[in-house]
Formats: structure tokens, C-alpha cells, sequence
């Protein structure tokens, strides 16, 4: 049985236990990004970790980014090279993506890396205590236009630290579980890429079972004229507005809980991921309950409807803490009434990149919700759609 030597500002803690600024178990470190119109600085050998690299990122892991840069690049910016096992954390843009650097690399300014004192610190017990207490760090971020995470301030901001026997045992309990989750991701990838292709090959290539089995257009289905082009008979082309309903939720952003509750505020990274179902253990927002009651006035997202963000991710909300979501600027929500959400899901994500041209504004791009609901989208024959 723990006993109690003190209070702390979110609980009790063992008496074994300590309170740590970051700096004391671990030297944190920034990034940096060389001049991008220098060819020599990049595409070499040095994986180079940006925010945006983890947007959607399930894994604890990370071994490569998007981009690469050479050594001179390294040599030629604020870039640090950063030894594996270093926990990245964003500090900007947005604040709180975290991984663990599967091996050496470097990362841009988005980033105020720890690097873990092992001899104070378990790098992976550390990675999950930072999982919760980046709710924190946001909410104390400074700037205007971007919020961001200063290194001072990381450097400071205290923590609960046991003994690091505590420490691996914690982090090896945590890690077990997170490898079934992966596991499980991959799984929910694979199949999500099969229903991609099926979806394709019998609505956009128009081989849907017809008689006997047979597909539809390579044995000589009718074809008529359309907006869209030749499609099936019996299909139709509408705008997509005369089939959903939008939710619209821009505006100010709500006044945030200081703590994880059960409101959470469904953005970019909520709706990131390969499944197609919302992932809430991304929601890094929150919301109080008489928040959540008051601000948004347009309504909420209920189970079924679809939520599009600014960068093209889609998920369906499912009811996990009950029908309770509250959409967040970049993000709107779709209901349909009469088509099948399954088929509009699939549908809206082989269309996202034309979605995409809907965007409006530079440093906080929303959707043209207006422009939005004039895109044209095919809609095929009941029997069809409910195979």
C-alpha cells in the first residue's frame, strides 16, 4: 500500500515518488530546417521529423519523415542530430504529437525534444506521462497567431517521477498493450486498403456484379450520358448538398477543460489514422460539460455522420462515450439521410483530393462549405449501394 508524504496539484502521489522539472531528468533540444531552396541540403541519409510526420501516426516509434536532409543541411541549420530513444514532442502546430526516435534523427523547429537522463528516466515510461501531461503544456502555450510550447517552458514544467524500477515496470505493462493496439492497427489498415480497392473496381471502374455474377460494364451493362461522364443507367449525379445535411462548428475556439473529460473536441488529429472509425484517443481538447452545452449552438455530431477536415481526413463517428464530439474549426460534419453512410465514406475518400480545392485561408485553412455543397457526386442504383 502506497502512503502519502505530501499533496500535489493533481493528487496524491507515494511517498517514493518525486516532482521533477523536465530539465533535471533530461536535456531538451530543439530543431531546426535548412534553407529549403538549397538543393544539397536535402534527400540524404538523415531522416528529418516534422509535426506534420505525425499527424495520424499510431506507432510509438518513428524512424523516417516525409523528408530527408544531407549532412551539410544538418551542418548548415539549427538541426541536432538526436540519439535514438529521444522522446519528440510538438511544440507547435500543432503542440503535443509525440513518438519515440526509432533510431538517430533530426527533427525541424516544430519539436523541443527530451532526451532522456537514463540513469533518472525510463525514455518510454516518460513518453507515456508526457501522453497526459501535454494537455497541460497547451493550455500554458504562448503566441497569438500559433500557440506554441516554448523550451524554457518544457524545461520547466514539473512532473511526477518514481523510482525508475516503477518506471520500466509501468512502461513495460503500457508497451504490451500498445503492441496489441498496433497490431490491430495494421489489421484495420489492411483491411481498410481492401475496401478501397472493392469500392473502385465496382463504383468508379463499374464492375459491380451484375447478371450472373458477371461485371457490369465489361459484360455490356448500359451506359448513359452524364455530368460526370458515362455512368451505369439507373445511376444519378447529384450536387452533394441535396443529399447531407453540414454541421459547421467554425468559429471562435471554446474555452478548453485544464483536464481530460468526456466532451472531447473532435479535430484533424482526432480523425487522423488509417481506421475508419474516429480514434478518441487522439482527442488531445476538452471541453466542460455546460461548455459543451452552450457553445456550440449549430449542434453536434451524432453517430453515423462522416467528419471531413482541411487536410482530407475522414472518419465516421461512432458512439463511444455516447453521441458527444464537439467539432473543432477545421473539421465539418455530413449527415445523410438517404444514402448509406458506408458507401458516402468510401465515396468522399476517393474524392478528397478534389474536397480539398474547397479550402480556403493560409495559416488556418477552413472548408468553403458553400463552394463544398455544389461538388457533384454519383450516386448508384439502391440495389447497388446496399450490397
Amino acid at each position: 500500500m502506497w502512503t502519502v508524504s505530501r499533496e500535489w496539484k493533481i493528487g496524491d502521489m507515494p511517498e517514493d515518488w518525486k516532482v521533477l522539472k523536465i530539465q533535471k531528468i533530461g536535456d531538451v533540444v530543439g530543431g531546426g530546417t535548412p534553407k529549403t531552396s538549397v538543393a544539397e541540403y536535402w534527400d540524404g541519409e538523415i531522416s528529418w521529423i516534422t509535426p506534420k510526420d505525425l499527424s495520424g501516426y499510431a506507432e510509438r516509434y518513428i524512424y523516417t519523415g516525409e523528408r530527408s536532409i544531407t549532412k551539410k543541411g544538418l551542418e548548415n541549420s539549427s538541426a541536432k542530430i538526436l540519439p535514438k530513444g529521444t522522446v519528440l514532442f510538438s511544440s507547435r502546430a500543432p503542440i503535443g504529437y509525440l513518438a519515440i526516435a526509432g533510431k538517430e534523427l533530426c527533427t525541424n523547429q516544430g519539436f523541443k525534444s527530451i532526451v532522456c537522463d537514463d540513469r533518472k528516466v525510463h525514455n518510454v515510461f516518460l513518453y507515456y506521462l508526457m501522453m497526459i501531461k501535454r494537455y497541460e503544456l497547451e493550455n500554458i502555450a504562448g503566441g497569438s497567431t500559433f500557440k506554441e510550447v516554448s523550451g524554457r517552458i518544457v524545461k520547466e514544467f514539473k512532473i511526477p517521477v518514481p523510482p525508475l524500477n516503477e518506471q520500466k515496470s509501468i512502461a513495460k505493462i503500457l508497451s504490451f498493450l500498445d503492441e496489441k493496439i498496433e497490431v490491430n492497427n495494421q489489421l484495420n489498415k489492411t483491411l481498410e486498403e481492401m475496401a478501397q480497392t472493392i469500392f473502385k473496381h465496382w463504383f468508379v471502374d463499374f464492375e459491380f456484379p451484375y447478371e450472373d455474377g458477371e461485371p457490369y460494364k465489361s459484360s455490356g451493362g448500359e451506359m448513359v450520358e452524364s455530368d460526370l461522364g458515362m455512368i451505369p443507367k439507373g445511376w444519378e449525379v447529384k450536387e452533394l448538398g441535396d443529399v447531407v445535411d453540414v454541421i459547421d462548428n467554425r468559429g471562435k475556439t471554446p474555452p478548453l477543460s485544464n483536464e481530460k473529460t468526456i466532451y472531447p473536441i473532435l479535430d484533424v488529429k482526432a480523425i487522423s489514422g488509417n481506421g475508419r472509425i474516429i480514434n478518441y484517443e487522439n482527442c488531445m481538447k476538452f471541453v466542460s460539460k455546460e461548455i459543451y452545452k452552450s457553445w456550440f449552438r449549430s449542434g453536434h455530431p451524432v453517430e453515423g455522420d462522416i467528419l471531413l477536415s482541411t487536410v482530407g481526413s475522414l472518419a465516421e463517428m461512432k458512439v463511444f462515450y455516447g453521441n458527444i464530439g464537439c467539432i473543432a474549426q477545421n473539421v465539418i460534419a455530413l449527415r445523410f439521410e438517404e444514402v448509406s453512410n458506408l458507401f458516402m465514406y468510401e465515396y468522399l475518400k476517393n474524392i478528397k483530393g478534389d474536397l480539398l480545392s474547397y479550402n480556403i485561408g493560409s495559416v488556418q485553412p477552413s472548408i468553403k462549405v458553400t463552394h463544398l455543397i455544389k461538388h457533384k457526386v454519383l450516386l448508384p442504383d439502391k440495389n447497388i449501394e446496399n450490397i
